[in-house]
């Protein structure tokens, strides 16, 4: 009966929603709603493509009516009871938020569509085509009916360039060889356009500086045949083009202004001429001879605006200019060519700078604390746009609402590192590099760390690192590091963190394998920042290996202990995959998906990774119904496990998956909903860790999370709330782990089941 009730009352409901959201009787007696118009085209001849027209014609009918939701004018309905007498604070709210202006059929010209679509036809080459619209009025509803008789097209026989004796007429003919006017296309503007335009960029590229593409004009003639609808094109220049602008121009001088600033004393100013190019400036604040290389044109070359750009792009990718500006000057010449004098204004940064960052940190296995961050940056180092950055780190967590076992937990992380970063690449023999769209940069960097986990140990740490970056375009970023150590030391542990280490033999060998050396590689391709892209895309792909290289010392020398300088090393390769997915339904709608794997083959004395390079899962960046790195590995769950572990779980492969809809709310609140998946597993069968090595049944012990997000997205940065909880819990008995129940009333229930995040930026 409680059934039957509720779903008498569902039916009630919508019933009242259907009843209140008629909006006829809204409707002015004088006036009819405008319930769209329908397109019907018909042709004369089979037509290629009819489908893109067909959409192209579809979007010039105007306006828009309103906008139905499941067959209801909702938003009109706001709108109606939003704008009556005495309307209500619901209405109003209402009103303000999903409400749409009524559509009148009084606001319709069908002429006026008709004329659009017929110009529209002509464009893509559809002459004497012909246009209908009827009317339909019907209960304070009307509607228009458009019917398009599409006439077979005007088809292109040949283009031919008429020529005057100009050097530019020469180029123009040897450019329309690689034109997309072929024989039998069809008549279309837009296609005309575009060939205007290309023809304009090569032009410049060729040193005409100011071409345009107004200066082209393609004329058709229909009179060729009695029996066809053909035409023949003509290709000209315009009869008023100015002389500056059908000559190519070169590039007279060079001048480079590596301190620029409208204070600096003209006094002090020095030149040093440099391969043609003038160096101009007081104190010797950049370098030429380096500041040479970033600069692609030459003098007596000719204009290129390609080379110009990319110019701009390298200098301002060396990371110590605030503005990069380059300007030409028209110089007055006597002969028949253009001459210009190209001048690169740089206005620096400032040299030095120091930046305070005090952060409080919230993780999902109820760690908080405070972190501070202190960053010096010195830019131009030694007068060839070096960076040098010097970061010290100081952070504290502890224990929110502890277990009974886990009572009193704190950590402490202290870190120093330094980078220096140069704008070119420095080898141990000289390379010039060819990279026109950036500059490869060499970082050289050093750290060291210290650990102090809650009594239970310390960890130290150092690292250092020689390697390249650059962007090989606007989307491609790679990076290098062909020297990559790191050496590890495990002091002042506890006895109950031995006893955890002795109960788990790998987990001790990843922290006695203390000393990393090898190459690493990370590519990136990012499409996903452009917001009026539909479909964006991500793929990161990261490459990591070690140990090889002593390794081969070590066969060298017969020596099979494992150790370089007393140091047991450790032998491993890694590689990991990042793909990701946007659907961007509108500018304020996305639904993301990301796909990550990753994998770790430790080999030769190496049973498995060392522990600052395995993989973990869990938390606000990874699977978020569980908490930080507390999922696997496989079906493993530790004994004295509680919603305050602190231990680490981690292993040498990773699968998870993740897809998000993110929606608007209000202004800067964005909403989300989401759904995780996945795991962490051992390459090797680990006692400690029953249920932790990968089998072909993995699928079966994947994680399963879902829930939902608030986010306060600002311009530069988005503060985002998760709340989730686990649908799939993979350490439950194979029959179950899928969640079957779901008590939101229940305290012990919440505490045990619903994960709250707090994080930066968005998870993926």
């Amino acid at each position: 009966m409680k059934i039957r009730g509720f779903i008498s009352a569902i039916y009630l409901f919508l019933l009242a929603v259907v009843l209140s959201c008629n909006v006829k009787k809204y409707i002015p007696e004088d006036e009819y709603l405008f319930k769209g118009a329908e397109l019907a085209i018909q042709t004369e001849a089979d037509i290629k493509g009819l489908d893109a027209i067909e959409e192209e014609l579809a979007e010039l009918l105007r306006p828009k009516p309103n906008t139905k939701i499941f067959g209801m004018y909702v938003g009109l309905w706001a709108h109606y009871k939003g704008t009556q007498e005495k309307p209500g604070f619901i209405n109003r709210f209402l009103n303000k938020k999903i409400g749409e202006k009524p559509v009148y059929f009084s606001q319709v010209v069908p002429t006026r569509t008709e004329e659009l679509i017929l110009n529209r036809l002509e464009n893509r080459g559809f002459f004497y085509s012909t246009t209908n619209a009827e009317v339909t009025r019907q209960d304070k509803f009307a509607k228009v009916d458009y019917t398009a008789t599409i006439s077979a097209p005007y088809q292109l026989t040949e283009v031919e360039v008429l020529r005057d004796s100009l050097e530019i007429d020469k180029e123009i003919i040897s450019l329309m060889k690689e034109t997309s006017l072929d024989s039998g296309s069809r008549f279309d503007l837009n296609t005309l356009k575009y060939e205007r335009t290309r023809i304009d960029s090569a032009l410049k590229e060729k040193g005409y500086y100011n071409f345009n593409s107004d200066y082209l004009i393609f004329e058709a003639d229909t009179n060729i045949s009695d029996s066809a609808r053909l035409f023949k094109l003509y290709l000209r220049l315009k009869s008023n083009v100015p002389k500056n602008g059908i000559i190519p121009y070169t590039i007279d001088s060079i001048n480079v202004f590596p301190n620029y600033s409208i204070n600096e004393n003209g006094g002090k100013i020095d030149t040093v001429n440099l391969d043609g190019k003038n160096f101009i400036q007081g104190n010797d604040v950049f370098k030429p001879r380096l500041l040479n290389d970033y600069i692609l044109i030459q003098k007596d070359q000719r204009y290129n605006p390609r080379l110009s750009r990319l110019s701009s792009n390298r200098l301002s990718s060396i990371g110590n200019y605030k503005f990069v500006n380059l300007r030409y000057e028209e110089l007055e010449r006597s002969d028949s060519l253009g001459h210009l004098k190209a001048n690169f204004y740089l206005s620096p940064m400032t040299k030095r700078s120091l930046r305070a960052e005090l952060l409080a940190v919230s993780k999902s296995n109820n760690f908080a604390g405070p972190a501070l961050n202190l960053v010096y940056r010195n830019r131009n180092l030694f007068k060839g746009g070096e960076t040098l950055n010097l970061t010290g780190r100081i952070g504290y967590e502890f224990q929110v609402a502890g277990g009974e076992n886990r009572k009193g937990l704190q950590s402490l992380e202290l870190g120093l590192s330094a980078d220096l970063i140069f704008p070119r690449v420095i080898f141990f023999v000289p390379i010039k590099e060819k990279f026109s769209y950036s500059v490869p940069k060499t970082k050289m960097s050093i750290s060291a760390e210290y650990l102090s986990r809650g009594g239970l140990y310390n960890l130290n740490s150092f690292s250092t690192r020689y390697g390249y970056f650059w962007n090989a375009n606007q989307f491609a970023y790679h990076e290098i590091n062909p020297i990559s150590l790191s050496v590890v030391n495990l002091s002042q542990t506890s006895a109950e963190f031995d006893q955890i280490l002795d109960n788990n033999p790998f987990l001790k060998r990843s922290f006695e394998q203390n000393f990393i050396a090898g190459i690493n590689y990370t590519f990136n391709y990012n499409k996903l920042n452009d917001r009026f892209r539909t479909h964006g895309y991500f793929l990161g792909l990261g490459l990591d290996f070690a140990g090889n290289t002593l390794h081969l010392i070590d066969d060298i020398l017969g020596r099979d202990d494992g150790k370089f300088v007393g140091l047991e090393y450790a032998q491993y390769g890694k590689a990991d995959l990042d793909l990701r997915y946007h659907l961007n339904i509108d500018k304020k709608q996305t639904i993301a998906t990301r796909l990550f794997a990753g994998v770790g083959f430790p080999f030769g004395n190496s049973q498995s990774l060392p522990y600052i390079k395995q993989y973990f899962s869990g938390g606000p960046n990874s699977i978020r119904a569980f908490r930080i790195r507390s999922i696997g590995p496989g079906t493993y769950r530790p004994e004295n496990f509680d919603v305050n572990s602190f231990f680490d779980q981690s292993g040498d492969i990773r699968i998870e998956g993740n897809i998000e809809y993110r929606f608007p709310i209000v202004s800067l609140l964005k909403g989300a909903l989401f759904m995780d998946a996945g795991n962490i597993w051992l390459m090797n069968e680990n006692e400690a860790l029953p249920g932790g090595k990968f089998t072909s049944s993995w699928w079966k012990q994947l994680a399963v999370g879902t829930g939902v997000g608030l986010r306060v997205d600002i311009q530069f940065f988005v503060i985002r709330f998760d709340l989730a909880t686990p649908v799939r819990v993979p350490y439950l008995e194979e029959g179950e782990r899928w969640g079957n129940t779901f008590d939101i009333g229940s305290k012990t229930w919440r505490r045990e089941n619903l994960i709250f995040n707090f994080a930066i930026g968005y998870p993926f």
